[in-house]
């Protein structure tokens, strides 16, 4: 492993909040330390010499390391074109609100007009650089939620950053961005808008089923899929609950069973979060853990060589600590299973304790200190050093885990 590298363009970063004014909602003025995100910026040096920080390096090739589960967030300001959906953007929403709140401090945004969208990708491009050359993170774009016909629905849409912001920042920043699209299968121009995608540049294709209106298991799916296929292109999913969507008629389509469809068809699917929240039914019409029905479509022989899951946000409070152990303990999976921090959630300060990680058995508690200080000052690198470091009974996370470049270059070689 080489040297981090902490030659960032600080100045860019403070170029673009220049003016710019602390995120105020009054809510955080009062909010406790412990709370928010403190949004620091380089990394202590000692800290960059901690044998936590190199034994988690230690077999990664920083190349190879894609992150692969990074959000865009913002207001739509300054040409994004990002929309925020009225149960996010208005406080007759408190809970929706709140949660808004937490995930633009996490990402360091900030409420000055014309700024807001241009401090979250600012704060994301610092955070690379701090990181070894070659590292990357693959950007999310995320569409509307659409009805059976296809038709877009902006009332029913938590939110939408538009593939053409995605695809911008990429082609801006090639050396630490890459895209993913979030394309609706049932548009009539589904098929042609993915070979345009695809054409600029998307390393995958990203959707929410619960809170875009997609059912993986219908056949008005099936022509997407052949686009994806001859493509070679991943299609990562969302499993599981969707707290996006609470009362939704369509928590059902987060199943993982029912990727069976894309699989039979030749996709290269992945699972986001490993579907590690939340419950499904099962085949025999019995409710079932979401991550037990992940296990189970794992195992199926149409799922050998086309089916994977991402491990972002496991480490969060709301996952079980026998979820990581099982993953952990499963040494045959590992070279199916891809890192993926979720950013801007483990910037979210309550959202993991690192504590109660080390009380589980699962992380070394000589590394708390350090994660934790480390995790003000860039949660992408904090995020990763985090599961390198994850233990359980001998096992952890191989280095194929976090070699995940291989899957995602592949559908543009």
């Amino acid at each position: 492993m080489g040297a981090l590298n902490i030659n960032s363009s600080r100045r860019r970063f403070i170029g673009l909040l220049a003016g710019g004014i602390p995120l105020s909602a009054a809510g955080w003025v009062s909010a406790k330390p412990l709370l928010v995100n403190k949004c620091r910026v380089a990394i202590p040096a000692g800290l960059i010499d901690s044998p936590w920080l190199q034994q988690a390096w230690a077999g990664i090739d920083p190349a190879q390391l894609w992150d692969c589960h990074v959000h865009l967030a913002g207001i739509g300001d300054g040409g994004s074109g990002i929309v925020v959906g009225p149960q996010l953007s208005s406080v007759l929403h408190p809970l929706h609100y709140a949660q808004r709140l937490f995930y633009m401090n996490a990402g360091c945004a900030h409420d000055a007009p014309g700024k807001v969208d241009q401090a979250y990708v600012a704060r994301l491009l610092n955070l690379c650089d701090a990181m070894p050359e070659g590292f990357k993170v693959m950007l999310f774009a995320f569409e509307r939620f659409h009805d059976g016909k296809g038709d877009a629905h902006p009332e029913h849409s938590a939110f939408y950053v538009p593939n053409a912001w995605a695809a911008k920042l990429a082609r801006d920043f090639p050396a630490r961005f890459e895209w993913v699209a979030s394309l609706h299968p049932y548009r009539a121009s589904a098929a042609d808008d993915l070979k345009l995608a695809i054409a600029n540049g998307a390393r995958a294709v990203k959707w929410l089923p619960a809170a875009m209106g997609m059912d993986p298991a219908d056949a008005k799916c099936d022509a997407f899929y052949r686009g994806l296929a001859e493509a070679g292109t991943p299609l990562i999913v969302h499993c599981g609950e969707e707290k996006a969507v609470k009362g939704s008629d369509t928590q059902a389509f987060g199943n993982p069973l029912r990727l069976r469809r894309a699989l039979d068809a030749g996709v290269k699917v992945v699972v986001a979060h490993c579907a590690s929240l939340g419950d499904d039914l099962d085949d025999d019409g019995k409710v079932r853990s979401s991550f037990d029905l992940f296990l189970k479509l794992m195992a199926e022989p149409r799922a050998k060589g086309l089916l994977h899951g991402d491990i972002s946000a496991i480490t969060q409070r709301n996952r079980k600590p026998a979820l990581i152990r099982t993953l952990l303990e499963r040494g045959d999976l590992h070279d199916r299973l891809l890192h993926g921090s979720d950013y801007p959630l483990p910037g979210i300060v309550p959202l993991t304790s690192t504590s109660a990680l080390a009380r589980a058995g699962l992380l070394p508690k000589g590394a708390v200190n350090d994660l934790d200080i480390l995790r003000q000052h860039n949660p992408l690198l904090f995020d990763f050093a985090l599961k390198r470091l994850l233990h359980w009974q001998g096992h952890s996370f191989s280095p194929a885990v976090f070699n995940t470049r291989r899957l995602f270059a592949a559908s543009q070689a």
